[in-house]
């Protein structure tokens, strides 16, 4: 989804996992054993991230929210903030949020990112270390029983840009009532596909103009 806004994907060819390594970075046991190195990754990636705009997919979601014909709930494995600074207002971020960090041992103490990241001996309050507010592998999605409840009672899903390789997100596009529209917007070729599941072949930019086309003029 973000990919056109210039961020760095995670698993796209020449996607951060290619050059670094998941437990070197994105794990519990890679923060007590060198969270300045952790720390510095998730640093140049909020870094980043206030370089970048918002791109046309985002600003189409958050239009369509505008409009009023239909409710629109943003369910997202993305870290960034682009939705939110687009003008979407129902946003669940599955994986945590770049832009804010919280206690390692408070986990309801969340706040805003300082703007010039993380360093080992920023602490909460309570004299905790601050860690980023990310979801890391080996962790449990907190807002996944959310995610459920939005897809359980969606009329339209819509995909943009996964691999459906990542669960349990990805075990989102199944649940989906028996009546409900499924739609992947995706460039990608996939194994298999769920035949109830239509793929738009395109990034999300154009894709997306593609599908909201075919909702609002039927």
């Amino acid at each position: 989804m973000s990919a056109e806004s210039g961020i760095d994907t995670f698993r796209d060819n020449g996607g951060l996992w290619e050059k670094h390594k998941i437990e070197d970075v994105a794990t519990p046991e890679a923060f007590d054993t060198d969270p300045q190195k952790v720390l510095d990754f998730y640093n140049k990636r909020f870094k980043q991230l206030q370089t970048v705009e918002p791109n046309e997919a985002h600003l189409a979601i958050a239009q369509l929210e505008k409009q009023g014909e239909y409710e629109v709930f943003v369910v997202t494995q993305n870290v960034d903030d682009l939705h939110e600074r687009a003008g979407s207002t129902s946003v669940l971020h599955l994986h945590g949020e770049l832009s804010k960090c919280r206690s390692t041992k408070i986990e309801d103490y969340v706040i805003d990112m300082p703007s010039a990241g993380l360093k080992v001996g920023d602490v909460c309050p309570s004299g905790f270390q601050l860690r980023p507010h990310i979801v890391w592998f080996g962790e449990m999605v907190p807002a996944m029983d959310v995610a459920i409840d939005v897809v359980l009672n969606a009329d339209i899903l819509v995909v943009i840009g996964t691999s459906l390789n990542v669960y349990p997100a990805a075990g989102l596009a199944q649940m989906t009532p028996p009546d409900t529209e499924v739609f992947l917007i995706d460039p990608g070729a996939f194994d298999y596909l769920d035949p109830k599941i239509k793929q738009i072949k395109k990034p999300a930019t154009a894709g997306f103009k593609d599908l909201l086309a075919l909702l609002l003029n039927g």
